[in-house]
């Protein structure tokens, strides 16, 4: 299982200052490669060396950094191609797409550049960093991180690196390659029914309200709105800021979130069924007020956290079929609109029976977990003589 580990730079002028340099060059050539494939309808990564490697030589760049940088440029408009034929950025011919198609992918200065092993390595003891740059290898470049990181850098770190610049500081994000826990065999499922009011509610009575987190992101657009009108130099200061304060709350909120639910599981012996909610943003119709509630939700995140915690774990998983989770009954197992009397309340017009609205689709959600599980193990019968 592949995780990323991040680690904060702690350079002295003279190196940030190379660093610095190195990302605005290499994003700089990157736009240019950029350009050279969209022009000449470059389709593959050999045929794109062929038209640019030898510029980027002479500019400058590391035989290995040159290779980066044509791969970044070609991942690039694979990423695109793909988000095109999914239909991403609309249908053909609408203004968003003929947009999108119509001029060559752009880097940011501060945009990744990966290192390979070539590149930079690492002084785990002396947590240093030997790094590439356009005026030479430095070296002795401090790094910073948790001890729990560092173990987990000197473990299991294998493959690239990123360099990034973020507010002004710069950061490594290595990738890692974590064994999964072996996978024990469920004494039932804890299904899991994900909202936007309440975040996270489980068949075993564990419920993360999204009340807090809500008021949190009204409060935050309020700000954001009124700082926006001022159009004042303080006020564009004050929004840089705060930019990203918002992602990291609710990133922190599922980090937590997702822990208890994959440790409840663990302690109760028990695997975990979870909704499969892809392309729900364009699934969904909403009023405008709405929207806004469900495009900040970060619900895939948060089903990406519990997955691979699950995974790390060795608590099994796996993904039912959301329709209609809401409106049938988990006793006697009738379905009917008229179930969901309103957000929170749910009462059976077959049985009469009376329960929180989430705490049943979690039911439900459990219920079809051990489905799933049971139908995709092989079967025990013995074999036909």
């Amino acid at each position: 299982m592949k995780i990323v580990t991040q680690v904060k730079l702690m350079p002295e002028a003279d190196q940030a200052a190379a660093l610095l340099t190195t990302l605005r060059t290499v994003n700089d050539l990157a736009c240019w490669v950029s350009e050279v494939a969209f022009v000449n309808d470059v389709p593959r990564e050999y045929e794109l060396r062929k038209h640019t490697y030898a510029h980027l030589k002479a500019e400058g760049l590391g035989a290995q950094a040159a290779q980066h940088v044509i791969k970044k440029v070609r991942d690039g408009y694979t990423t695109l191609h793909a988000n095109l034929k999914a239909g991403n950025y609309g249908k053909p011919g609408s203004t968003h797409r003929t947009k999108v198609e119509s001029k060559p992918i752009a880097f940011r200065p501060d945009a990744a550049q990966p290192y390979d092993d070539r590149c930079l390595s690492w002084q785990y003891e002396q947590q240093t960093v030997s790094i590439w740059t356009t005026a030479g290898r430095i070296k002795n470049v401090r790094f910073v991180c948790s001890a729990e990181a560092l173990k987990t850098l000197q473990q299991y770190r294998k493959g690239e690196a990123d360099l990034i610049e973020r507010d002004g500081v710069l950061y490594l994000v290595a990738t890692c390659e974590v064994p999964e826990a072996e996978q024990y065999e469920p004494d039932g499922f804890v299904g899991v029914d994900l909202g936007i009011v309440n975040i996270a509610t489980t068949s075993t009575g564990y419920q993360a309200a999204g009340r807090g987190l809500n008021r949190y992101r009204k409060r935050q657009l309020a700000l954001r709105a009124t700082l926006q009108k001022k159009r004042t130099k303080s006020a564009k200061r004050r929004l840089k800021e705060r930019s990203r304060r918002e992602q990291r709350h609710a990133k922190n909120t599922n980090h937590v979130i997702s822990k208890t639910i994959v440790t409840e599981a663990e302690r109760t012996g028990r695997g975990l069924s979870l909704e499969e909610l892809k392309g729900i943003r364009t699934r969904v119709r909403l009023r405008k007020p709405q929207r806004v509630a469900l495009h900040s939700w970060a619900f895939a995140q948060l089903g990406e956290f519990i997955v691979y915690k699950a995974k790390r774990a060795g608590v099994p998983l796996v993904f039912v079929d959301p329709a209609y989770t809401s409106q049938t009954c988990a006793e006697c197992g009738h379905v009917d609109k008229r179930n969901r009397v309103d957000q929170g309340l749910f009462i059976c017009r077959g049985c009469g029976v009376v329960a929180h609205a989430d705490r049943n689709a979690s039911h439900n959600i459990a219920t079809r977990g051990e489905t799933v599980w049971n139908a995709g193990r092989e079967s025990r019968v013995p074999a036909t003589p």
